[in-house]
Protein backbone atom coordinates (compact mmCIF):
# COMPACT_ATOMS: atom_id res chain seq x y z
CA UNK A 1 0.00 0.00 0.00
CA UNK A 2 1.55 3.36 -1.09
CA UNK A 3 1.77 5.88 1.68
CA UNK A 4 -0.43 8.86 2.08
CA UNK A 5 1.20 12.51 1.38
CA UNK A 6 0.82 14.45 3.78
CA UNK A 7 -0.45 18.26 3.52
CA UNK A 8 -1.09 20.56 6.22
CA UNK A 9 -3.63 22.97 6.15
CA UNK A 10 -3.23 26.32 8.11
CA UNK A 11 -6.24 28.47 9.60
CA UNK A 12 -6.41 31.11 12.46
CA UNK A 13 -9.84 30.52 11.80
CA UNK A 14 -12.10 28.32 14.12
CA UNK A 15 -15.04 28.59 12.77
CA UNK A 16 -16.62 27.90 9.44
CA UNK A 17 -17.44 31.25 7.46
CA UNK A 18 -17.61 31.07 3.33
CA UNK A 19 -13.30 31.22 3.43
CA UNK A 20 -13.41 27.85 6.10
CA UNK A 21 -16.03 26.12 4.04
CA UNK A 22 -14.50 26.54 0.90
CA UNK A 23 -11.26 25.11 2.80
CA UNK A 24 -12.96 22.13 3.54
CA UNK A 25 -14.31 21.59 0.02
CA UNK A 26 -11.07 21.50 -1.25
CA UNK A 27 -9.55 19.09 0.95
CA UNK A 28 -12.82 16.75 0.43
CA UNK A 29 -12.27 16.49 -3.38
CA UNK A 30 -8.41 15.97 -2.98
CA UNK A 31 -7.41 12.49 -4.04
CA UNK A 32 -8.07 10.52 -0.56
CA UNK A 33 -5.84 7.68 -2.12
CA UNK A 34 -2.61 10.12 -2.58
CA UNK A 35 -3.40 12.61 0.00
CA UNK A 36 -4.33 13.05 3.71
CA UNK A 37 -5.19 16.48 4.52
CA UNK A 38 -3.87 17.90 8.52
CA UNK A 39 -5.18 20.86 9.95
CA UNK A 40 -3.59 23.41 12.19
CA UNK A 41 -5.36 25.68 13.69
CA UNK A 42 -5.43 28.01 17.31
CA UNK A 43 -8.68 26.52 18.92
CA UNK A 44 -11.24 24.35 18.97
CA UNK A 45 -14.05 25.34 16.84
CA UNK A 46 -16.77 24.41 13.94
CA UNK A 47 -13.45 24.03 11.56
CA UNK A 48 -11.74 21.29 13.64
CA UNK A 49 -14.95 19.48 14.36
CA UNK A 50 -15.71 19.47 10.79
CA UNK A 51 -12.79 18.04 10.15
CA UNK A 52 -12.40 15.24 12.89
CA UNK A 53 -15.67 14.06 11.26
CA UNK A 54 -14.13 12.95 8.33
CA UNK A 55 -11.58 11.16 9.72
CA UNK A 56 -8.41 13.64 9.35
CA UNK A 57 -5.98 14.90 11.96
CA UNK A 58 -6.39 18.13 13.69
CA UNK A 59 -3.03 20.16 15.38
CA UNK A 60 -3.72 23.16 18.17
CA UNK A 61 -1.63 25.77 18.97
CA UNK A 62 -2.07 29.05 20.83
CA UNK A 63 -1.25 31.62 18.76
CA UNK A 64 -2.39 35.25 17.44
CA UNK A 65 -2.84 35.87 13.86
CA UNK A 66 -0.82 38.18 12.26
CA UNK A 67 -2.07 41.76 10.94
CA UNK A 68 -1.89 43.71 7.74
CA UNK A 69 1.42 44.86 8.95
CA UNK A 70 3.47 42.27 9.65
CA UNK A 71 7.21 42.41 9.48
CA UNK A 72 8.26 39.28 8.01
CA UNK A 73 11.76 38.85 9.55
CA UNK A 74 10.63 39.40 12.99
CA UNK A 75 7.56 36.92 12.52
CA UNK A 76 9.80 34.71 11.33
CA UNK A 77 11.17 34.41 14.69
CA UNK A 78 8.55 33.94 16.72
CA UNK A 79 8.26 30.36 18.94
CA UNK A 80 5.07 29.73 17.17
CA UNK A 81 6.99 29.78 13.87
CA UNK A 82 9.41 26.91 15.71
CA UNK A 83 6.36 25.10 16.88
CA UNK A 84 5.10 24.90 13.35
CA UNK A 85 8.54 23.62 11.76
CA UNK A 86 8.54 21.10 14.90
CA UNK A 87 4.71 20.07 13.24
CA UNK A 88 5.84 19.91 10.42
CA UNK A 89 9.06 17.66 10.72
CA UNK A 90 7.02 15.04 13.15
CA UNK A 91 4.05 14.62 10.99
CA UNK A 92 6.15 14.40 7.92
CA UNK A 93 4.02 16.79 6.00
CA UNK A 94 5.15 17.61 2.54
CA UNK A 95 3.28 20.49 1.67
CA UNK A 96 1.47 23.45 3.91
CA UNK A 97 -0.93 25.74 2.73
CA UNK A 98 -1.91 28.75 5.08
CA UNK A 99 -4.60 31.00 5.53
CA UNK A 100 -3.06 34.62 5.75
CA UNK A 101 -2.97 35.69 9.20
CA UNK A 102 -0.83 32.60 9.85
CA UNK A 103 1.32 32.49 6.93
CA UNK A 104 4.09 34.87 8.32
CA UNK A 105 4.74 32.26 11.03
CA UNK A 106 4.17 28.77 8.47
CA UNK A 107 5.96 29.89 5.33
CA UNK A 108 9.56 30.65 7.32
CA UNK A 109 8.48 27.34 9.33
CA UNK A 110 8.25 25.48 5.83
CA UNK A 111 10.99 27.22 4.44
CA UNK A 112 13.17 25.92 7.02
CA UNK A 113 11.98 22.74 6.90
CA UNK A 114 12.41 22.30 2.97
CA UNK A 115 8.91 22.03 2.31
CA UNK A 116 6.35 23.85 0.15
CA UNK A 117 4.09 26.56 1.27
CA UNK A 118 0.98 27.63 -0.43
CA UNK A 119 -1.20 30.66 -0.15
CA UNK A 120 -4.93 31.52 -1.52
CA UNK A 121 -5.34 35.15 -1.00
CA UNK A 122 -9.33 35.90 0.00
CA UNK A 123 -8.82 39.59 0.26
CA UNK A 124 -7.55 42.42 -2.33
CA UNK A 125 -7.31 44.21 1.21
CA UNK A 126 -4.08 41.76 1.63
CA UNK A 127 -1.56 44.02 -0.84
CA UNK A 128 1.54 44.26 0.69
CA UNK A 129 3.44 47.00 2.29
CA UNK A 130 6.90 47.71 0.61
CA UNK A 131 8.67 45.71 3.00
CA UNK A 132 6.49 42.62 2.68
CA UNK A 133 7.18 42.38 -1.61
CA UNK A 134 9.97 40.13 -1.16
CA UNK A 135 7.94 37.79 1.58
CA UNK A 136 5.26 37.43 -0.93
CA UNK A 137 7.54 36.94 -4.14
CA UNK A 138 9.08 33.75 -2.31
CA UNK A 139 6.66 31.44 -2.21
CA UNK A 140 6.22 29.34 -4.47
CA UNK A 141 2.78 28.92 -4.98
CA UNK A 142 -0.12 31.83 -4.58
CA UNK A 143 -3.67 31.72 -5.47
CA UNK A 144 -6.33 34.35 -5.94
CA UNK A 145 -10.14 33.75 -5.58
CA UNK A 146 -11.30 35.94 -8.01
CA UNK A 147 -9.89 38.46 -10.45
CA UNK A 148 -10.66 41.46 -8.47
CA UNK A 149 -8.56 40.23 -5.59
CA UNK A 150 -5.97 39.48 -7.74
CA UNK A 151 -5.69 42.80 -9.39
CA UNK A 152 -6.52 44.54 -5.73
CA UNK A 153 -3.70 42.38 -4.47
CA UNK A 154 -0.97 43.18 -7.18
CA UNK A 155 -1.63 46.83 -7.46
CA UNK A 156 -0.93 49.29 -9.80
CA UNK A 157 1.74 48.76 -10.88
CA UNK A 158 1.61 45.37 -10.22
CA UNK A 159 4.94 44.51 -7.74
CA UNK A 160 5.34 40.75 -8.95
CA UNK A 161 4.60 39.16 -12.47
CA UNK A 162 0.37 38.62 -12.34
CA UNK A 163 1.06 35.50 -14.07
CA UNK A 164 2.53 34.10 -10.51
CA UNK A 165 -0.72 34.88 -8.49
CA UNK A 166 -2.90 32.06 -10.09
CA UNK A 167 -6.46 32.41 -10.61
CA UNK A 168 -8.59 29.61 -8.72
CA UNK A 169 -12.01 30.01 -7.74
CA UNK A 170 -13.16 28.58 -4.80
CA UNK A 171 -15.44 25.80 -6.02
CA UNK A 172 -18.94 24.11 -4.70
CA UNK A 173 -19.42 20.66 -3.79
CA UNK A 174 -22.38 20.20 -6.30
CA UNK A 175 -23.40 16.59 -4.58
CA UNK A 176 -23.99 18.33 -1.81
CA UNK A 177 -25.86 21.97 -3.30
CA UNK A 178 -28.17 20.58 -6.09
CA UNK A 179 -31.60 21.45 -7.09
CA UNK A 180 -33.24 18.50 -5.79
CA UNK A 181 -32.39 19.64 -1.99
CA UNK A 182 -35.17 19.61 0.62
CA UNK A 183 -35.86 22.58 2.62
CA UNK A 184 -38.97 21.89 3.96
CA UNK A 185 -37.62 21.60 7.63
CA UNK A 186 -36.02 25.20 7.51
CA UNK A 187 -39.55 26.28 6.51
CA UNK A 188 -41.04 24.80 9.43
CA UNK A 189 -38.19 25.97 11.38
CA UNK A 190 -39.23 29.82 10.63
CA UNK A 191 -42.72 29.27 10.79
CA UNK A 192 -43.13 30.11 7.08
CA UNK A 193 -45.98 27.86 5.19
CA UNK A 194 -45.06 25.90 1.98
CA UNK A 195 -46.60 28.55 -0.37
CA UNK A 196 -45.54 31.58 0.99
CA UNK A 197 -42.57 33.75 -1.16
CA UNK A 198 -39.55 33.71 0.92
CA UNK A 199 -36.32 35.42 0.06
CA UNK A 200 -33.06 34.20 1.58
CA UNK A 201 -29.89 36.36 3.57
CA UNK A 202 -26.77 34.04 4.76
CA UNK A 203 -24.21 36.24 6.18
CA UNK A 204 -21.95 36.47 9.60
CA UNK A 205 -23.05 39.34 11.48
CA UNK A 206 -20.10 41.91 10.09
CA UNK A 207 -21.53 45.42 8.86
CA UNK A 208 -19.72 44.62 5.24
CA UNK A 209 -22.39 42.30 5.02
CA UNK A 210 -25.62 44.66 4.60
CA UNK A 211 -28.09 43.44 7.13
CA UNK A 212 -29.69 46.96 7.08
CA UNK A 213 -29.75 47.20 3.75
CA UNK A 214 -31.43 43.68 4.13
CA UNK A 215 -34.11 44.81 6.04
CA UNK A 216 -34.77 48.14 4.45
CA UNK A 217 -35.36 45.36 1.07
CA UNK A 218 -37.68 43.68 3.06
CA UNK A 219 -39.46 46.20 3.78
CA UNK A 220 -39.92 47.72 0.65
CA UNK A 221 -40.49 44.24 -0.57
CA UNK A 222 -43.85 43.65 2.10
CA UNK A 223 -45.19 46.72 0.78
CA UNK A 224 -45.46 45.25 -2.69
CA UNK A 225 -46.05 41.35 -1.67
CA UNK A 226 -47.66 41.36 1.80
CA UNK A 227 -47.46 37.59 2.00
CA UNK A 228 -43.20 37.92 1.38
CA UNK A 229 -41.36 36.10 4.72
CA UNK A 230 -37.29 36.54 4.69
CA UNK A 231 -34.98 34.70 6.60
CA UNK A 232 -31.23 34.92 7.77
CA UNK A 233 -28.60 32.45 8.40
CA UNK A 234 -25.32 33.12 9.83
CA UNK A 235 -23.67 34.00 13.22
CA UNK A 236 -19.86 34.15 13.27
CA UNK A 237 -19.37 37.19 15.43
CA UNK A 238 -15.76 37.55 16.10
CA UNK A 239 -15.40 40.81 17.50
CA UNK A 240 -17.35 43.23 19.87
CA UNK A 241 -17.75 45.45 17.13
CA UNK A 242 -19.74 42.52 15.32
CA UNK A 243 -21.69 41.71 18.27
CA UNK A 244 -22.63 45.51 18.83
CA UNK A 245 -23.65 45.12 14.93
CA UNK A 246 -25.65 41.88 15.63
CA UNK A 247 -27.09 43.20 18.54
CA UNK A 248 -28.57 46.44 16.45
CA UNK A 249 -29.92 44.51 13.62
CA UNK A 250 -31.63 42.31 15.87
CA UNK A 251 -33.29 44.75 17.98
CA UNK A 252 -34.22 46.59 14.56
CA UNK A 253 -35.93 42.86 13.36
CA UNK A 254 -37.80 42.48 16.58
CA UNK A 255 -39.25 46.25 16.81
CA UNK A 256 -40.24 47.34 13.39
CA UNK A 257 -44.03 46.61 13.14
CA UNK A 258 -43.25 45.49 9.14
CA UNK A 259 -40.17 43.27 9.90
CA UNK A 260 -41.13 41.61 13.50
CA UNK A 261 -43.75 39.31 11.64
CA UNK A 262 -42.41 38.85 8.40
CA UNK A 263 -38.27 38.46 9.02
CA UNK A 264 -36.84 35.48 11.45
CA UNK A 265 -32.96 35.25 12.37
CA UNK A 266 -32.27 31.33 12.50
CA UNK A 267 -28.60 31.91 13.64
CA UNK A 268 -25.85 29.17 12.32
CA UNK A 269 -27.29 26.81 10.68
CA UNK A 270 -24.56 23.63 8.84
CA UNK A 271 -27.09 22.92 6.73
CA UNK A 272 -27.15 25.86 4.50
CA UNK A 273 -28.35 24.49 1.22
CA UNK A 274 -31.21 23.58 2.71
CA UNK A 275 -31.73 27.33 3.56
CA UNK A 276 -31.22 27.86 0.21
CA UNK A 277 -33.90 25.36 -0.96
CA UNK A 278 -36.19 26.86 0.88
CA UNK A 279 -36.29 30.45 -0.55
CA UNK A 280 -37.50 31.29 -4.22
CA UNK A 281 -34.68 33.66 -4.20
CA UNK A 282 -31.12 34.31 -2.46
CA UNK A 283 -29.87 37.59 -1.63
CA UNK A 284 -26.12 39.18 -1.18
CA UNK A 285 -26.90 42.61 0.41
CA UNK A 286 -22.77 43.29 0.81
CA UNK A 287 -21.15 46.35 0.45
CA UNK A 288 -18.14 43.99 -1.15
CA UNK A 289 -17.56 40.46 -1.38
CA UNK A 290 -14.26 39.10 -2.51
CA UNK A 291 -15.47 36.35 -4.07
CA UNK A 292 -18.97 36.08 -2.84
CA UNK A 293 -19.52 31.96 -2.22
CA UNK A 294 -22.94 31.53 -1.30
CA UNK A 295 -23.81 33.52 -4.53
CA UNK A 296 -22.17 30.06 -6.28
CA UNK A 297 -23.54 27.72 -3.62
CA UNK A 298 -26.96 29.35 -4.27
CA UNK A 299 -26.76 29.25 -8.10
CA UNK A 300 -25.72 25.21 -7.91
CA UNK A 301 -28.85 24.41 -5.53
CA UNK A 302 -30.75 26.50 -9.10
CA UNK A 303 -31.79 29.30 -7.30
CA UNK A 304 -31.88 33.03 -8.68
CA UNK A 305 -29.70 35.39 -7.14
CA UNK A 306 -29.80 39.00 -6.49
CA UNK A 307 -26.39 40.06 -5.28
CA UNK A 308 -24.64 43.69 -5.29
CA UNK A 309 -22.06 44.27 -7.72
CA UNK A 310 -18.73 44.97 -5.87
CA UNK A 311 -15.95 42.59 -5.94
CA UNK A 312 -16.13 39.05 -6.79
CA UNK A 313 -19.95 38.65 -7.83
CA UNK A 314 -19.36 40.68 -10.84
CA UNK A 315 -17.42 37.41 -12.06
CA UNK A 316 -19.68 34.38 -10.94
CA UNK A 317 -23.41 35.99 -11.63
CA UNK A 318 -24.72 36.45 -14.92
CA UNK A 319 -26.57 39.61 -14.96
CA UNK A 320 -30.22 38.61 -16.61
CA UNK A 321 -29.22 35.29 -16.88
CA UNK A 322 -28.46 33.68 -13.81
CA UNK A 323 -29.40 36.63 -11.19
CA UNK A 324 -29.02 40.31 -11.16
CA UNK A 325 -26.56 42.44 -9.83
CA UNK A 326 -27.44 46.09 -8.41
CA UNK A 327 -25.31 49.08 -6.51
CA UNK A 328 -23.89 48.52 -3.40
CA UNK A 329 -26.43 49.64 -0.67
CA UNK A 330 -29.17 50.08 -3.42
CA UNK A 331 -32.19 48.71 -1.18
CA UNK A 332 -34.85 50.39 -3.63
CA UNK A 333 -32.57 48.05 -6.61
CA UNK A 334 -32.35 45.30 -5.00
CA UNK A 335 -35.91 45.40 -3.79
CA UNK A 336 -37.13 46.01 -7.24
CA UNK A 337 -35.58 42.68 -8.69
CA UNK A 338 -36.66 40.42 -5.68
CA UNK A 339 -40.13 41.10 -6.78
CA UNK A 340 -39.87 40.84 -10.17
CA UNK A 341 -38.62 37.05 -9.65
CA UNK A 342 -41.49 36.24 -6.69
CA UNK A 343 -43.97 37.32 -9.27
CA UNK A 344 -42.36 35.18 -12.12
CA UNK A 345 -42.03 31.51 -11.00
CA UNK A 346 -40.79 31.07 -15.14
CA UNK A 347 -38.01 33.26 -14.83
CA UNK A 348 -36.86 31.81 -11.18
CA UNK A 349 -36.55 28.36 -13.50
CA UNK A 350 -34.87 29.59 -16.43
CA UNK A 351 -32.16 31.45 -14.09
CA UNK A 352 -32.29 28.76 -11.50
CA UNK A 353 -31.01 26.50 -14.22
CA UNK A 354 -29.10 28.66 -15.64
CA UNK A 355 -27.10 29.01 -12.43
CA UNK A 356 -26.45 25.44 -11.71
CA UNK A 357 -25.29 25.11 -15.72
CA UNK A 358 -22.62 28.07 -14.97
CA UNK A 359 -21.52 26.32 -11.45
CA UNK A 360 -20.54 22.72 -13.27
CA UNK A 361 -19.10 24.70 -15.85
CA UNK A 362 -16.87 27.07 -14.14
CA UNK A 363 -16.88 26.57 -10.21
CA UNK A 364 -17.14 23.19 -8.99
CA UNK A 365 -14.86 21.77 -6.39
CA UNK A 366 -13.96 19.16 -8.07
CA UNK A 367 -12.16 21.60 -10.83
CA UNK A 368 -10.87 23.63 -7.84
CA UNK A 369 -9.29 20.35 -6.50
CA UNK A 370 -7.94 19.27 -9.75
CA UNK A 371 -5.79 22.88 -10.47
CA UNK A 372 -5.12 22.77 -6.84
CA UNK A 373 -3.12 19.18 -7.36
CA UNK A 374 -1.75 20.35 -10.63
CA UNK A 375 -0.60 23.70 -8.63
CA UNK A 376 1.05 21.30 -5.61
CA UNK A 377 2.37 18.44 -7.85
CA UNK A 378 4.63 21.32 -9.72
CA UNK A 379 5.88 22.70 -6.87
CA UNK A 380 7.04 19.10 -4.77
CA UNK A 381 8.61 18.42 -7.93
CA UNK A 382 10.23 21.12 -7.96
CA UNK A 383 11.86 20.73 -4.56
CA UNK A 384 15.27 19.38 -4.47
Amino acid sequence: MVERVNLLFVSSYVDLGGGETALLNLADHLDSHRFLPHLLTRAEGQLSAAWRSRGWPVHLLAYRGATTYFVPFIWARLPISRQIEALIRRERIAALHSDYHTLPMAAPAAERAGIPALWSCWGWWFRPKFWQRGFFRRLPALFALSKAIREGFLGTPSFMPPERLELLYSGVDTLRFHPGVDGSAVRRDADVSDDAPLVALIARFQDVKGHEVFQEMARRVAAEIPAARFIVAGENTQTGADNAYKTRILHTAATDPVLQPRLTYLGFRADSERVMAAADVVVCSSFFESYGMVNVEAMSCGRPVVSTNRGGPTETVVEGETGYLVAPGDAAALAERVVALLRDAALRGRMGAAGRARVEAHFSAVAMAAQFTATLERVLGAQP
